[in-house]
């Protein structure tokens, strides 16, 4: 293996997909990852062996990747509002059970309009802002817009979703407890509003790495859609979701110049580590760009497009030519800036997978 590349060990893997699975199944809720985090069609099948219902992708291109390798049953949690993707959408509903998220009256008409045109029902769900202020309906005003939904001609409104993460009352949190359980009670309470407005809502989707175990403990919760964890990553540990050693996926990395003592250049950089979760940001404070693995006085401080360097404190034997394993801050942007993958067996084989999904940005 040439480097940079990433890593990925499979017994960890497996370990990780069985550990979510038994959560779902013990609190009696669906299980729909998000397979932003890999984008590889193998990984997607082992989470449905291991008792995972469908999947969830936010891109239809990402959608159909996955349909062609034989998922046949997929949540968008995505709004489309493009003819382009929603007819690409109502083409794959075809062949596999698709389910459209939806935030706004003028997407939900394009769909049914679509949907008249081509005569086929689109099951979707009303997507919710519980306080992450990214996608979503206000929290205040989703019965008014799911009904109004719900009167358009070739919808089916099964349920409600919403993505809020670490955050509790509008504020990052560490209590990953008491967001999950406040997150899934809001969303039940909600879908209990909405039955009471005359709506069938079948489906409750929340969760995400860090609060999954915790919503899916809450009655009338049905589906939790974690992704992260199936490699977590190095802000998942420092979250305390995880140990070094649940961490599935690292970044091989080879010492190209050692220009001084005290620091070391490696031949990765903004193109190999994704760089949207930034060091020293509030909650968690992390220290550099990722986690150098084996050596906690090492610094992965700055990158540019092909460099990354790293400040090293005190002494170490490390040289041109070494190789390093750097576990990233954020694994599933950093995936998506590889082509392709090796996953190491418990032999010790290494095979590569290509990332089959990756760069599906529509």
């Amino acid at each position: 293996m040439d480097t940079p590349v990433v890593v990925i060990d499979k017994k960890r893997l497996i370990n990780n997909i069985n550990k979510m699975s038994e959560v779902a199944k013990k609190n009696k809720v669906n299980l729909r990852p998000h397979i932003k985090t890999h984008k590889i069609p193998y990984i997607a099948m082992e989470q449905l062996k291991a008792g995972a219902i469908g999947i969830t992708s936010a891109k239809v291109t990402e959608a159909e990747v996955m349909a062609d390798h034989g998922v046949n049953d997929i949540f968008i949690a995505y709004p489309l509002v493009s003819e382009q993707k929603i007819q690409k959408a109502i083409e794959l509903s075809k062949r596999v059970r698709l389910i459209l998220g939806v935030d706004s009256l003028k997407g939900a008409q394009k769909i049914s309009e679509l949907a008249q045109k081509n005569n086929v029902i689109m099951e979707v769900r009303v997507e919710v802002d519980l306080g992450l202020k990214r996608t979503g309906v206000p929290y205040e005003e989703v019965v008014q817009i799911a009904k109004e939904v719900s009167s358009y001609e070739n919808l089916n409104v099964s349920g409600i979703y919403t993505f809020r993460g670490p955050v509790l009352e509008g504020i990052p949190t560490l209590d990953f407890e008491a967001a999950g359980i406040d997150e899934g009670q809001k969303m039940v309470d909600l879908a209990n509003r909405l039955r009471e407005a005359g709506l069938t809502i079948l489906d409750v989707s929340v969760g995400s790495t860090s609060t999954s175990s915790s919503a899916a403990t809450v009655p009338g919760v049905t589906e939790v859609r974690p992704g992260t964890y199936v490699f977590y990553d190095a802000m998942q540990e420092k979250y305390g979701c995880c140990t070094e050693k649940e961490c599935a996926a690292i970044v091989k990395v080879t010492i190209i110049s050692r220009p001084t003592k005290d620091r070391a250049i490696i031949d990765g950089g903004s193109k190999t580590f994704a760089t949207d979760v930034q060091p020293n940001q509030a909650p968690i404070y992390l220290n550099g760009f990722g986690k150098v693995v084996g050596h906690p006085n090492i610094t992965f401080e700055r990158v540019t497009e092909e460099h990354g360097m790293l400040h090293i404190e005190g002494d170490t034997q490390l040289d041109v030519g070494d190789t390093l394993e750097i576990i990233p801050n954020h694994i599933c942007s950093t995936i998506n800036l590889h082509n392709e993958v090796f996953i190491k067996d418990e032999e010790g084989e290494h095979i590569l997978f290509g990332v089959k999904a990756r760069g599906k940005l529509r």
